[in-house]
């Protein structure tokens, strides 16, 4: 019997393991066989030393199974040893290796190794970047249900690479892929129901898809799912739903979660006003580039507000925001420079070229300010 383990590389370049069942044989069993010739032993055998499972954990003894049964064409052991090669384990790292064995795997029929071959021509990992051979890995994968390729396959379809950009293909492979659980295509369906796009518009059912990506620790969907609740869409409105899942996003990380938690803080909306948590947390959503927070952190300085009043650190944040496009960063300057405020010496010059830039991003308050200049 062989023993299941299977190693592929997600579309958001993070490893995706599924279980490893244990197997009835001992490990000197699986080893007799193996020295045997035996390629499902081998591959078995490299199963438990790349898991140390039985045995001393050992990359390089896992690589070694893993060859001697992917020469004999264990289409298993040949996509684990591509994946030995894509992350270094037990061997030199090489990408060039990692595409020759996932290939090997894919064209007898591994549905792994294929979507494994897909993500390598869209990252052009070892070879030639290729959105086309991407799509048509993906294709055979997704098409022998490999959850992870349908979702790759909807993206694809969705932005138009490497094939006639289709919401209604995409809405088709993002639903399979989510029927089966998976936490990405389960957030992407419940985008397609929320903005429209391949079916009609359906608040419910994009709260509905958002809510179980969200249980499985997507941060994405959490992120989505607390502005449902935040506007009220498909859902009762409540910010203390929204402040709850803005929440579990902005822990793992989401910018935009970690805004809203800030605005949130600010505002005392959701939650006990507090200027030294919004500070917190428009911090860490700025430091990751979000325009938004990077303003906001601007003024919460100019005013001193859970944090000692700073005209430089104002201006530096206002600054940051304002040379990444934000419109209400540069009306913000622009305006300082008009009256000579928040540290900041009155400069007609400067004013008129921030209001400017504000007014082309299309800020309705800069337009009319500088119409009053005229």
């Amino acid at each position: 019997m062989k023993l299941s383990k299977k190693i592929l590389l997600s579309f958001s370049l993070c490893l995706f393991i599924s279980p490893v069942f244990a197997d009835q044989e001992s490990f000197q069993e699986i080893e007799l066989k193996a020295t045997q010739g035996d390629a499902i032993a081998q591959y078995n055998l490299g199963t438990m030393y790349e898991a140390g499972r039985g045995v001393t954990q050992s990359y390089s003894k896992a690589f070694e199974w893993y060859s001697k049964s992917a020469v004999q064409g264990d289409v298993d052991a040949q996509n684990s040893l591509g994946v030995m090669y894509a992350n270094g384990e037990g061997v030199t790292q090489s990408d060039a290796r990692a595409y020759e064995w996932y290939s090997k795997s894919a064209v007898q029929g591994d549905a792994i190794a294929q979507y494994n071959l897909g993500w390598v021509y869209e990252a052009g990992r070892g070879v030639t970047q290729s959105y086309s051979k991407a799509f048509e890995w993906y294709s055979k994968s997704a098409a022998q249900g490999n959850a992870t390729a349908q979702n790759n396959l909807g993206t694809m379809y969705e932005v138009g690479r490497g094939v006639t950009q289709s919401y209604s293909k995409a809405f088709e492979w993002y639903s399979k892929s989510a029927a089966q659980g998976n936490a990405i295509a389960q957030n992407n369906l419940g985008a397609m129901y929320m903005n429209g796009l391949g079916v009609a518009q359906n608040y419910s059912k994009a709260y509905e898809w958002y809510s179980k990506s969200a249980v499985q620790g997507n941060a994405i969907a959490q992120y989505n799912l607390g502005v449902m609740y935040d506007a009220g869409w498909g859902v009762t409105q409540s910010y203390s739903k929204a402040f709850e899942w803005y929440s579990e996003s902005a822990a793992q990380g989401n910018a935009g979660a970690q805004y809203n938690l800030g605005t949130m803080y600010e505002t005392g909306r959701g939650v006990t006003q507090s200027y030294s948590k919004a500070f917190e947390w428009y911090n860490k959503s700025a430091a990751q580039g979000n325009t938004n927070a990077q303003n906001n952190l601007g003024s919460i300085y100019a005013n001193g507000l859970g944090v000692t009043q700073n005209y430089s650190k104002a201006f530096e944040w206002l600054l940051k925001a304002a040379n990444n496009g934000d419109a209400m960063a540069q009306f913000n300057i622009g305006k300082n420079y008009l009256n000579g405020g928040n540290g900041l010496p009155k400069n007609r010059i400067q004013a008129l070229n921030w209001l400017k830039k504000a007014a082309n991003n299309g800020h309705a308050q800069a337009k009319l300010t500088l119409a009053g200049l005229q």
